[in-house]
């Protein structure tokens, strides 16, 4: 397990190095960790204003243009993406299953969910309120 701040930064800076090679323009691959850490970092609110304000970053702009005007070849990372994942799984028979259904909902605007039972017939989930 990682622990101090500067230990955790070095190792998300270890695992984006691949990804980062693969942008090309300086202000990208100084933005991506930022913006990365933001998300996982701590705090409830993860819009950019916000992130920026507890990154230290004072102005927002540059955080911004990275995820919303940015115009950039998105290939070559999602290339990467696919060897990362293949170095993680491995095997040409693995296969990578992501579920995010058992993360838990935040706010009063979400529908409610809950699995499906074996109970429930095909009828009952188009039908309930």
């Amino acid at each position: 397990m990682v622990g101090r701040t500067s230990d955790w930064e070095r190792e998300l800076g270890r695992f984006l190095k691949p990804f980062l090679d693969r942008f090309g323009h300086k202000a990208r691959r100084q933005m991506c960790p930022l913006y990365v850490s933001g998300l996982i970092g701590p705090g409830d609110r993860k819009s950019i204003a916000p992130m920026a304000k507890r990154l230290g970053l004072g102005e927002c702009d540059q955080l911004h243009h990275f995820i919303a005007a940015g115009v950039w070849d998105a290939v070559p990372v999602e290339a990467e993406l696919l060897v990362q994942a293949d170095r993680l799984v491995g095997g040409s028979d693995a296969v990578l299953v992501i579920d995010d259904t058992a993360l838990p909902k935040k706010g009063t605007h979400s529908a409610p969910w809950r699995p499906p039972s074996r109970r429930d017939g095909f009828a009952s989930r188009l039908t309930s309120n």
